[in-house]
């Protein structure tokens, strides 16, 4: 397995980048310990927030020697695993939206978060690399760390053979989760790490969803298929483009990449013509702009968002805008906002914690007749509510405000504020292109200018005729792919 480090697509490392690769696994065993002889029981349990919804079961790998009774029996035959981490929400989301689709298409979903199994070597890894990141972010609002660190390291430094090398030799610590998995259940993996360790434990099917279009060598798991959301990205994957500095890369072998389209919920998918109808009426008829403002996972745009809120409060006071602010599981940002700004206070009607009125809440906006107005408050404590908030207000807002990470990629016409991260540019320029998303906005004062543009111009319909005409050519097709791919993977080799 330590060959994975050393040899990547056929290109093979510098000693010195080998050598590394297995000393920060070496560092890492002694950090965080070894359980690769570990026997961890797995427990299968319905997942009390998502599952009613999209038919998603848990996978819960338990201490040795745990208690599995009441396990519910893997469904073998049809089952699924959806692979991931929590590190922001954009995994999660992505995750979402293959269990989504796996459910419409007749399949079992299993959930197995990476990061939720404190007692293995395997999430205390992840966890460690999850709150470095999350650090990062949030000191990437100082100019200067941004310059010389920040964007640097998501861009140049996450693009590098090399850091694949010493991913892979960390997975090598992550595979024991996976023991007493069923080996012939496919795998979809909505980040990088899931993907390696399913194929350093001898899962058989293994699909890596990568979820960025600027190519990165930090996304392969060499071993299983990757998925390409963006064509403009397939080439720059497949050739390993820029990865090893200015030398030629050999390229990926064509069976190990595949084009998809864009990964959405099967629930967005197939109302895309309704909701961008209801989009284009609600302007025809002069009623209340809807703007849903969505917080990352590291809970960095708090600033942006009092910015927005304090353009757009005027047109809130005259029926001409309406708010849905989801703070996602950033309770402290909400209740931030309503000291910075007194004057929200007379418009506010808060959802908190209350995931029932929040389903209800966006249910009743998808009725033509409910003219929604005010500033709408959206908080969850649960990471799966807190995610699939956003994913139930999309349907009924009128403009998704969000940074150009994963939700780039989703059907509803898209305002760009100012990235997280460098590789993050590359969405907000996709979107663009295809027309259903603005330019990204660096700074407040062209934020400000794209909600003008939005409320005193077509953009709003030149956007939803953009999104019916993309889903037309497939464009948001991606997760059934992708499902496809995985259990075809299995089907084909019966």
């Amino acid at each position: 397995m330590s060959e994975k480090s050393k040899i990547i697509f056929g290109n093979e490392m510098p000693e010195k980048v080998y050598r590394k690769a297995m000393k920060t696994k070496e560092k890492n065993k002694k950090k965080f310990g070894d359980d690769s002889k570990a026997n961890y029981p797995v427990k299968i349990t319905e997942n009390k927030y998502i599952g009613e919804s999209l038919g998603v079961k848990n996978i819960e790998v338990l201490p040795e020697n745990a208690d599995v009774s009441g396990t519910l029996p893997f469904d073998e035959e049809k089952g699924l695993i959806v692979g991931n981490i929590r590190m922001g929400f954009g995994h999660y989301r992505i995750s979402m939206a293959m269990a989504s689709c796996a459910k419409y298409m007749g399949y079992t979903p299993y959930w197995m978060d990476l990061n939720s199994y404190p007692h293995t070597t395997c999430t205390k890894l992840i966890s460690a690399q999850n709150d470095l990141y999350s650090l990062g972010s949030r000191l990437s609002k100082n100019p200067i760390f941004n310059k010389l660190v920040w964007e640097p390291v998501n861009y140049e430094g996450f693009r590098a053979l090399s850091y694949n090398a010493a991913d892979q030799a960390n997975a090598e610590l992550m595979a024991p989760v996976y023991k007493n998995v069923p080996k012939d259940i496919p795998v979809i993996a909505t980040h990088v790490w899931p993907a390696q360790a399913a194929i350093h434990a001898g899962m058989k099917y293994v699909v890596n969803a990568v979820p960025d279009n600027w190519p990165m060598a930090l996304h392969f798991s060499e071993g299983s298929v990757h998925t390409i959301q963006c064509r403009n990205a397939y080439m720059g994957y497949r050739i390993l483009n820029g990865m090893n500095k200015n030398k030629v890369c050999k390229a990926m072998p064509g069976k190990e990449l595949v084009y998809t389209g864009h990964y959405i919920d099967h629930e967005l998918v197939s109302n895309i013509e309704n909701d961008c109808k209801a989009r284009c009426d609600r302007r025809k008829n002069k009623k209340p702009m809807r703007f849903l403002l969505t917080i990352g996972g590291a809970g960095a745009q708090k600033e942006i968002f009092a910015a927005i809120i304090k353009y757009l409060l005027p047109k809130i006071k005259k029926n001409e805008a309406a708010l849905y602010v989801n703070v996602g599981d950033y309770r402290q940002v909400w209740e931030d906002l309503k000291k910075e700004i007194p004057g929200m206070s007379s418009f506010i009607h808060e959802h908190l914690g209350d995931f029932a009125d929040t389903e209800k809440f966006a249910a009743d906006a998808l009725d033509p007749s409910n003219e929604v107005t005010g500033i709408h408050g959206f908080w969850h404590e649960n990471i799966f509510e807190a995610v699939y908030c956003t994913n139930l207000l999309m349907r009924s807002c009128d403009v998704l405000v969000t940074k150009p990470s994963e939700l780039a990629f989703y059907p509803v016409p898209k305002l760009f504020i100012k990235r997280v991260g460098k590789h993050e540019m590359w969405g907000a320029i996709h979107s663009a292109e295809v027309g259903d998303g603005t330019l990204e906005c660096r700074d407040i004062p062209h934020t400000v200018q794209m909600l003008s543009q939005f409320l005193h111009t077509s953009l709003l319909d030149d956007m939803c005729n953009n999104i019916v005409e993309n889903k037309k050519a497939g464009l948001y097709d991606g997760a059934y792919k992708v499902v496809e791919l995985a259990m075809g993977m299995k089907n084909n080799n019966k």
